[in-house]
């Protein structure tokens, strides 16, 4: 067994692993039982690893609406235990490859430094284009989770992970409940590292070999900032080339291109260059929580400090925005 794939399957990893997989849900009932017998599970999976009759069990389904409806396909715990373990060893090796603004599901990262980057973006675009209007080239993929094709994500993992050992766990994990050849989970640990490393050979490709200075990505969603509209369309057309020929992906129809005069949709807020605003259906979504919280309250249905565990989320993100509705709310005390 290689050195890399002995990392991967030592017991103290998978301990480590476990303690991440168990954290906010050491109550329910399926790692409950697990650490029952804690000790002989992890070395049960450490031996299915070793001996490679390891193999993923089914998900479990179910639906989100947030803010479209998206199926969430939800690994057992004791498959999330192997995933943490997977991405405690592989996942400092794709950090070295990501460009500095990839922003999804990384240390340090996250929508609140993504938006703070597409400000300073806006604004340092602006002097360096010599206080030309700016326009945004604002993107999505189409169905991107369900159209990743296995053949091309392997391969691209290989560029990154030279041991067939665990290139066999990463195979085994892309391919699990899955035999289409194309799409991973929304939900599993390993979807979020796999999808980033998919796209990054996109981030190169715009970064290194076109030269854009101003763009930032977060999972599938990217924006683009030059002053010249023509461009940007040209540029449009070469993206969705390379995304069908390189990755099998083709861009979202409601991909556009528009001036920064107006606000920039993007990581749950509204963004200019000065200032930010809280996307409206976030705050109706919000209003509705709020009031099914009161119900659920006054019927003693949930505790005061989930409420205000919400609350106190909410508010985080309307501290990040500058318009006097979000500064009133953000004064507020909700402690008593």
């Amino acid at each position: 067994m290689s050195e890399m794939f002995d990392k991967i399957i030592e017991f103290e990893n998978l301990y480590n692993a476990y303690l991440k997989a168990r954290k906010g849900n050491r109550y329910k009932k399926e790692v409950m039982l697990f650490f029952c017998n804690l000790e002989e599970n992890l070395i049960n999976t450490q031996n299915h690893l070793m001996w490679k009759s390891w193999q993923p069990k089914p998900f479990r389904e179910f639906y989100v609406y947030d803010p479209k409806k998206r199926l969430i396909s939800a690994p057992t715990f004791e498959d999330r235990i192997v995933h943490h373990a997977l991405c405690n060893v592989i996942e400092p090796l794709f950090e070295k490859r990501f460009i500095y603004d990839n922003y999804a599901c990384r240390k340090n990262k996250g929508t609140h430094a993504a938006v703070e980057r597409a400000q300073m973006f806006l604004r340092r675009a602006f002097v360096a284009f010599g206080r030309k209007p700016l326009y945004v080239l604002k993107c999505d993929i189409s169905k991107y989770f369900p159209n990743i094709d296995h053949k091309i994500l392997i391969n691209i993992i290989s560029k990154t992970i030279k041991d067939e050992d665990v290139l066999w766990l990463c195979n085994t994990i892309i391919r699990a409940n899955n035999n289409t050849g194309k799409g991973i989970p929304v939900g599993a640990l390993t979807s979020q590292l796999f999808a980033n490393a998919y796209l990054d050979i996109f981030d190169h490709f715009i970064k290194d070999k076109i030269g854009i200075k101003y763009y930032l990505r977060y999972m599938d969603d990217f924006l683009i900032i030059h002053w010249d509209k023509k461009f940007l369309h040209s540029l449009k057309s070469q993206i969705e080339q390379f995304l069908d020929a390189q990755l099998s992906l083709k861009l979202n129809p409601k991909t556009s291109i528009f001036p920064t005069k107006h606000y920039i949709d993007f990581c749950g807020y509204k963004i200019k260059y000065s200032h930010l605003k809280p996307r409206k259906r976030n705050v109706l979504k919000a209003k509705r929580r709020f009031k099914k919280y009161a119900e659920l309250y006054s019927q003693n249905k949930i505790s005061l400090s989930k409420i205000k565990s919400s609350i106190s989320s909410f508010l985080g993100y309307l501290k990040k925005c500058n318009n006097t509705y979000a500064s009133f709310l953000a004064t507020i005390n909700f402690s008593k």
